[in-house]
């Protein structure tokens, strides 16, 4: 257990497992659903895939809505992993960064978990249907998400090699 510990990155601590329990402790307190694992290693387990899941949904939803709505202005990535030789800073600052827009995704997603929970009983097609609809969800979640890796390593390739695309 400590092996694995000492393996979790801090962007992996303040990315996906602190955003997981806080979403699991938030969720508890402000909706009926209990995602509280009976322990400690399935409990971890769980935290850094649900906050994976909220990562995932940042990245790929609050985080283009922010740039189109010009409230995020990015660098060009051939100027970010030029500037990120030269200044070790700024790979901590981005992971900072990574950790807001995290925190910013899981608050929506706390506020729509809120909302569903007072509407659920209303809902036309019935709870069946939810882990259904979950699943399709996670999965599309994930090839857009394996989509986006793949082209930000095929462009930092680019980079190494000079090709200078942006």
């Amino acid at each position: 257990m400590n092996t694995l510990i000492d393996k979790i990155s801090s962007y992996n601590l303040f990315n996906y497992l602190l955003p997981g329990i806080l979403f699991v402790a938030l969720g508890e307190k402000l909706t009926s659903f209990s995602l509280m694992p009976p322990n400690l290693i399935t409990a971890l387990f769980l935290y850094y895939f649900i906050g994976l899941i909220i990562s995932r949904i940042g990245s790929l939803t609050v985080e283009p809505i922010l740039k189109t709505s010009k409230i995020l202005q990015f660098a060009s990535r051939k100027d970010f992993v030029k500037a990120s030789e030269s200044d070790p800073k700024i790979e901590i600052l981005s992971e900072q960064n990574n950790m807001y827009r995290t925190l910013c995704s899981m608050s929506i997603i706390l506020i729509v978990l809120v909302v569903y929970d007072q509407i659920k009983p209303n809902v036309p097609w019935g709870t069946h249907v939810n882990g259904i609809v979950f699943l399709v969800a996670l999965t599309v979640l994930f090839v857009f998400s394996y989509r986006k890796q793949t082209r930000y390593i095929s462009e930092r390739v680019a980079i190494a090699q000079g090709n200078q695309t942006e």
